[in-house]
């Protein structure tokens, strides 16, 4: 059976959804997730970012930037983002909302794997089903996300091809942290 990935960042979901989008073109069994209270969009100014529910479509979104400023939010490439992520799934979602269980969940920033492991911590395991958190830095803007993408692509091909994950991480991760050259946080938790 193949492995369920989720891949998650803070609350502007471009890592995740670039990471989301390139995943499912290699046929991975991947869903992304943000884990903010908020969806937070750059704005006009760097104090003044656009700022949504979870829940919101990403059309609604698309829509809303193009009427308040369809030529700031095209040279951004926040139109081009949210024309991608609407046609991967109806809106931004949040991990702490999220009911379904999956092996791996990845995290783009230290931060956000803090936030899930916080997660975790704070539920009583129903099975025991063990998850693997994995963190790696991905800066947030286009060109690292799209970097980030294939980056997290080739740890999930490794993961997938394992016959032993849970003997075989461990080395795994070594391994991809020395091919990367990016530091990788790693944690079993409990659903």
């Amino acid at each position: 059976m193949p492995l369920r990935f989720a891949v998650v960042c803070s609350s502007n979901m471009n890592r995740s959804m670039e990471a989301h989008a390139f995943l499912s073109k290699k046929s991975f069994t991947v869903q992304s997730f943000g884990t903010g209270d908020k969806v937070k969009l750059p704005g006009s100014a760097p104090n003044k970012p656009n700022i949504y529910d979870f829940g919101t479509t990403y059309e609604h979104i698309y829509r809303d930037l193009q009427e308040k400023d369809r030529s700031l939010y095209t040279q951004n490439g926040l139109l081009h983002m949210l024309d991608r992520n609407r046609r991967i799934k109806p809106g931004p979602q949040r991990l702490q909302e999220c009911s379904d269980k999956f092996d791996v969940v990845i995290s783009c920033e230290e931060r956000v794997y803090d936030q899930i492991l916080e997660m975790f911590e704070s539920r009583e395991p129903v099975d025991n089903t063990p998850v693997h958190v994995i963190n790696i830095d991905i800066q947030d803007n286009h060109e690292e996300a799209t970097i980030g993408a294939f980056l997290i692509c080739d740890l999930c091909t490794q993961l997938e091809d394992s016959q032993d994950l849970e003997d075989d991480i461990d080395e795994l991760l070594q391994e991809f942290e020395s091919k990367a050259k990016r530091q990788v946080l790693h944690c079993v938790q409990f659903y």
